[in-house]
C-alpha cells in the first residue's frame, strides 16, 4: 500500500491528522464498526473518565485491526463521535500520540452527538483501514 498525505493547509498536522490521503496499491479494506470503552465481557468501562474511555476505544480498535492482520498504521480514515466535544478536546493528545507512535495521521472527523448507543459512553471511534 502506498499512502500520500494531502495537506493544502498544515494546521491539522499539529492535531495529528492529514486533510486527506490518497491510497493506492492496497489489496484489502477493513471497515470497523464504532468502538467504545467496552470491556471484553461487553460491559461499559471508565464512566466519567474521558481520557480512559478514549484509550480503551483505541485499544478496542487495535484489537479489531489486529484480528484482520492490520494495525493503527493501516488506518486511512477515523471518525470520532462524542457526547462532549469540549470534554474530549483536552484529552485529544491521547489519540494523537497513539496515532503518531504508529506513524499515521489519518483524515479524521470529530462529531458531537446527542448520545451514543451505550449510556455513560462519551466517545466512539470508527475507522477504515487498508493493507
Amino acid at each position: 500500500m502506498e499512502r500520500t498525505a494531502i495537506n493544502p493547509v498544515t494546521w491539522s498536522l499539529g492535531m495529528g491528522f492529514d486533510q486527506g490521503s490518497v491510497v493506492s496499491g492496497h489489496t484489502r479494506t477493513l471497515y470497523c464498526s464504532g468502538q467504545t470503552a467496552m470491556g471484553d465481557d461487553g460491559t461499559p468501562r471508565h464512566d466519567g473518565d474521558v481520557a480512559a474511555q478514549l484509550a480503551l476505544c483505541l485499544d478496542n480498535l487495535e484489537v479489531v485491526l489486529g484480528a484482520a492482520g492490520m494495525s493503527l498504521a493501516d488506518l486511512v480514515r477515523l471518525n470520532v463521535y462524542t457526547t462532549d466535544v469540549d470534554g474530549l478536546l483536552p484529552h485529544y493528545g491521547v489519540l494523537a500520540s497513539r496515532l503518531g507512535a504508529a506513524g499515521v495521521a489519518p483524515p479524521t472527523t470529530m462529531l458531537g452527538v446527542a448520545r451514543l448507543a451505550v449510556p455513560g459512553q462519551v466517545v466512539e471511534l470508527e475507522g477504515t483501514a487498508v493493507a
